[in-house]
């Protein structure tokens, strides 16, 4: 019997190093993210207008409502191993004026830590950034100190916060305001790219070098890198230079929105035409041409993508080219070894919006769309990775328990905290119970 534990232990111990993300490369991690959602319009939720001093004011001023653990359950349930966390950390601040202290509340801090922590006991992986925060990136061009002492404050104290926590937490050094159109018009190319460019890459080298300093498990996590603009042909430009990191573990973003006609537009504008329908073969080919440009720009030069936010934000589309065009952009991203998450907000039935994908105010919270939410799956299920396929359970024998020492506590899952071993026909690892 002793001998049996000692191997139940050694095979274990194994296989959990090599599962731990710390121990994986980030094109193994990105791979083992799966197909991700966006917790959005919620922590990034900012303005003058919102009347209240809590942090609750803010997570629902832009209509979501109050995240639960249920909430959180629900990705699980259907099939996304990836939330994205977009922040507004401002939101009361404290000394949030140039030469200020730019303190993060407490509060905010806090229930970060709370949501975050719900991800990672859904065996998910948590994106954390800043987002947005009220538009201050727009003054790196004409004060870039200042902001830069508020941007490293902000990193100093999250990292800190944050820096016990497992792998499964990637930090990310912004959301799409790398750019600045008074230095370069990336539009008509008046001005000076150089200096535009300069401006990101300086900004995600301190990003880099911030977490890297900050100890516990920020001196290896894996980070993802901010692109120019997040936009595809513009971070593949070769101005856009990825960090220098010592410990080589960073993945790029981009997002995708295309044709923005169809995803975001309600009406003709002037540089482009509203769209009700996608799916045409110039469709697919413009979606496979600009996968295929981060796949040859990025990952096969190794470095990891992750397309940050993709999916539709407009109303008056069918259910149909929504589903369609969420799974064709999911399928293309995932299929060339990239990690695609969904951008999901809580729309209002009562005011006549259509709630494409998650309704969190459902009981419980259910996506409205089965058939998405199958198609998720079967992406999910065709793309497994090798330490998905590996840890995959067999159904021929009951589940059994261990302690680390080996001894047998049963069939039922511990509620204790700890750290257990799981074993089930043939396969065997070690579980976090938190």
């Amino acid at each position: 019997m002793k001998n049996v534990v000692a191997i139940l232990i050694f095979v274990c111990v194994a296989l959990w190093a090599q599962t731990n993300p710390l121990n994986l490369t980030t094109a193994q991690v990105v791979k083992d993210m799966g197909l991700g959602i966006n917790l959005g319009n919620t922590f990034e939720s900012n303005g003058d207008w919102i009347n209240g001093t809590t942090v609750n004011a803010y997570e629902t001023a832009w209509g979501s409502p109050t995240i639960t653990k249920a909430i959180i359950d629900g990705y699980a349930n259907n099939g996304f191993k990836t939330v994205r966390i977009p922040v507004a950390w401002s939101n009361l601040m404290t000394g949030n004026n140039a030469g200020g202290i730019y303190t993060i509340s407490t509060d905010l801090l806090n229930r970060i830590e709370e949501v975050v922590d719900w991800v990672l006991a859904d065996n998910m992986y948590a994106i954390v950034n800043i987002h947005h925060d009220g538009g201050w990136w727009t003054k790196f061009s004409t004060d870039s100190t200042e902001c830069m002492k508020k941007y490293i404050r902000i990193w100093e104290q999250i990292t800190a916060k944050f820096k016990d926590k497992s792998g499964y937490l990637v930090f990310e050094s912004l959301n799409e305001e790398g750019k600045w159109q008074d230095v370069w018009n990336m539009y008509d190319g008046s001005g000076n790219k150089a200096r535009a460019y300069g401006l990101l890459n300086a900004i995600n080298q301190k990003f880099v070098d911030i977490v890297r300093a900050s100890g516990g498990n920020n001196a290896n996590r894996h980070l993802l890198i901010a692109g120019y603009d997040t936009n595809i042909d513009r971070t593949s430009d070769p101005m856009f230079k990825m960090p220098t990191d010592s410990e080589n573990r960073q993945a790029v973003s981009v997002h995708y929105y295309d044709p923005f006609g169809f995803t975001h537009l309600e009406h003709d504008e002037d540089w482009a035409k509203m769209r009700l329908t996608w799916g045409t073969d110039a469709d697919y080919n413009e979606l496979k041409n600009f996968m295929n440009k981060m796949k040859t720009n990025f990952v096969d030069k190794g470095i990891p993508v992750i397309v940050g936010e993709y999916g539709m934000a407009t109303q008056g589309r069918a259910q149909s080219e929504i589903r369609n065009y969420t799974l064709a952009v999911a399928e293309a991203i995932y299929s060339r070894d990239m990690c695609p998450v969904l951008w999901d907000i809580q729309l209002n039935p009562d005011k006549g919006e259509v709630i494409y994908y998650y309704n969190r105010k459902s009981n419980p919270p259910a996506f409205t769309d089965q058939q998405l939410v199958a198609g998720i799956k079967e992406i999910a299920g065709n793309n497994a990775t090798p330490i998905a396929k590996h840890l995959q359970l067999t159904t021929n024998h009951s589940p059994t328990y261990y302690s680390l020492k080996g001894k047998p506590l049963g069939n039922t899952k511990p509620t204790k905290a700890g750290i257990y071993i799981f074993k089930q026909g043939s396969s065997i690892r070690k579980i976090a119970v938190r």
